[in-house]
């Protein structure tokens, strides 16, 4: 999991490890790694620190993984530019290139919340063309609003 910081990493992690919301999470510092049983497959999420200073980091946890889930703030409009530039980095590193890759709009709960089609104009780099599939479902971590969605696209991809 990765993506800025009060996207709603933490709350997806919490979420599948333990069914449970959590109004008021602690931002991550560096990162966490939970084990998750889904499916009947045993996952390691690496839940990363989204604050620029760990950002440097995700490629290294990004390597081997058999998914990426970038979380974004689907309500937060302001922060779209800085998160678009965010993924545009990171597709372009060739240890990732056959990684799928997830964009999830959280918080679809909130009112300013957009579309999946507008998020994903806003977040995916012109210069993809169809070079790079990149999946986006949008989903609530305080509703679950598609939250089984989202499992089922993490389960799909695990080995």
């Amino acid at each position: 999991m990765i993506g800025l910081g009060e996207a709603g990493k933490t709350s997806l992690v919490n979420l599948l490890a333990t069914g449970d919301f959590k109004e008021n999470v602690i931002p991550t510092v560096g990162f966490n790694m939970r084990k998750v049983q889904r499916g009947g497959i045993l996952m390691k999420v690496w839940d990363l620190g989204g604050q620029r200073r760990f950002r440097g980091m995700w490629e290294r946890y990004c390597r081997g993984v058999d998914a990426i889930v970038f979380v974004v703030d689907a309500a937060e409009r302001s922060r779209f530019p800085e998160a678009a530039q965010q993924i545009h980095t990171l597709l372009q590193k060739p240890s990732i290139e056959k990684v799928p890759i997830l964009v999830v709009g959280n918080k679809i709960d909130l009112r300013e919340a957009v579309n999946s089609e507008d998020l994903f104009a806003a977040l995916m780099p012109r210069s993809l063309g169809g070079a790079r599939k990149v999946d986006v479902l949008m989903m609530s971590c305080k509703t679950k609003a598609n939250f089984n969605t989202v499992v089922d696209w993490l389960v799909a991809r695990s080995r």
